[in-house]
């Protein structure tokens, strides 16, 4: 997806990376660079052994001849000897050193060259010849000129000894420098790079939690309000990428569901409301049929038991029998009619119908009802029908000895309570008519609960909203 989630997160990846490398190649590059001038250190260090030790030499070839003019003795010769023998092979290496280093100038092989020539030049033309002159003339060779002679070269020879070193150390002092130099840049490179990466991680993390774990969490939040039955709940749509089209699809989620769910309502509303009518009519069918016929035959039968003469005590007797039997099943019909929709709650409202249920019930009721008014006829027939079945289950199934009903209005509800003193145990399982209960409750909007806890009984209650009551 272009501009999407996936290809922000590489970005932000590849932009920590290129920090991090970059601090990485400084810290490469100087640590080679500091490699090469401890290289080139330790060649000045050497560069400044041979030379001392060169330089040792010649004065061991001064001293050596100078004792032997003086004394003759051929034990001082020894030193003069060494170095004779030595000096060759050390400034061969000298040199060598001088020529494999890269940062030796001109000047610095220029002097070592002057400094080999010197010392042949002072082998041969003068420390030599002075040695064979004092085998041959001991007092020739301690003339002040042959002496003078031997200072001034070897002076010469020790001038340029002094420059040599002298460059070499500058040289030396200047490769310290650059390193340290260069140290400094490396730990300025390394302190920039985690400083950098320090703050790109903490960018990162920030952008992270808000564009990814704060919506995340939302979402989370959102699900749960859901699950809990806030349907409009919503989330903000702004998010990048997935994000946002995670937002948008949980959005257009909880709208469907909420329009599902008042669809599914008005459906129950409907449903309800279609079998009350259908319960009117069929009570209003059986009021106005068979039950007015019944009577008729009963009034018939008796005013022809009435009309029969005397003698016609069998035929009376049979009459009579038949009568008191249409009785019996006219009451049983009426009964069940009062069952599907007992008239009196059509034409008296909720308080005259809970009262001559419970007159009819088989158990001890208290009841309170304070509805100064009528209301819907949804409401009234649903609490009915509430109180009705309470009384049912507490008359078989709880044992009850006593029910107690309140019925009472306030604040645009109509609060049901209906308690009794059974064994408890009830619950909203499928065959204990509770069920039906609280779909009939919540298709109103209203809400249904029970507490029955074993052997303390059952409370049952129960809240409906109102619309203006009716006079």
């Amino acid at each position: 997806m272009s501009g999407g989630l996936t290809l922000r997160l590489v970005a932000a990846s590849a932009l920590l990376a290129l920090v991090v490398g970059a601090a990485f190649a400084v810290l490469l590059s100087s640590a080679a660079e500091l490699r090469d001038l401890h290289r080139h250190a330790r060649r000045s260090q050497d560069v400044l052994v041979s030379a001392n030790l060169l330089e040792r030499l010649v004065m061991d070839l001064e001293t050596g001849v100078r004792g032997y003019v003086i004394t003759g003795t051929q034990d001082v010769l020894r030193p003069w000897w060494s170095a004779r023998s030595a000096i060759p092979a050390e400034i061969d290496r000298l040199e060598q050193l001088v020529a494999d280093m890269s940062t030796a100038n001109a000047q610095q092989r220029a002097t070592a060259q002057r400094i080999d020539d010197g010392i042949t030049s002072y082998l041969r033309d003068y420390s030599i010849p002075v040695f064979d002159l004092a085998q041959r003339d001991a007092a020739a060779a301690r003339t002040v000129a042959v002496t003078e002679e031997g200072k001034r070269r070897i002076d010469v020879i020790r001038a340029e000894f002094d420059r040599f070193v002298a460059v070499e150390n500058a040289l030396v002092a200047q490769q310290r420098g650059h390193a340290d130099t260069v140290e400094r840049h490396a730990i300025m490179a390394a302190v920039a790079g985690l400083a950098g990466s320090l703050l790109l991680i903490v960018v990162f993390a920030g952008y992270l939690t808000g564009a990814i774990a704060r919506p995340v969490r939302r979402a989370a939040d959102m699900a749960h309000r859901i699950a809990g039955g806030d349907l409009d709940a919503r989330l903000p749509e702004h998010g990048p990428g997935e994000i946002g089209v995670l937002q948008r699809s949980f959005n257009a989620m909880a709208r469907s569901l909420r329009d599902s769910r008042a669809e599914l309502a008005a459906s129950r509303v409907r449903i309800v409301a279609a079998a009350d009518q259908e319960r009117r009519r069929i009570e209003r069918d059986l009021h106005d049929g068979i039950q007015q016929r019944l009577v008729t035959l009963v009034l018939e039968l008796r005013g022809a038991e009435a009309a029969l003469p005397s003698g016609a005590a069998e035929v009376r007797e049979q009459l009579g029998q038949t009568a008191e039997g249409l009785t019996e099943a006219l009451d049983e019909l009426r009964e069940l009619s009062r069952g599907i929709h007992p008239a009196i709650l059509s034409e008296g409202g909720l308080g005259p119908a809970l009262k001559a249920l419970a007159r009819r019930s088989s158990l001890p009721v208290e009841l309170t009802v304070d509805v100064p008014a009528r209301l819907p006829e949804p409401v009234e027939v649903a609490a009915y029908y509430v109180v009705c079945e309470a009384m049912t289950n507490a008359a078989k199934h709880a044992d009850a000895s006593l029910v107690q009903i309140d019925v009472r209005l306030g604040d645009g509800t109509l609060h049901l309570t209906v308690n009794d003193d059974g064994r408890g145990g009830a619950t909203r399982g499928r065959g204990s008519g509770l069920v039906g209960l609280t779909d009939r409750v919540e298709a109103l909007g209203g809400t249904l609960s029970i507490t029955s806890p074993a052997g303390r009984g059952t409370t049952l209650l129960v809240a409906l909203p109102v619309g203006p009551a009716t006079g």
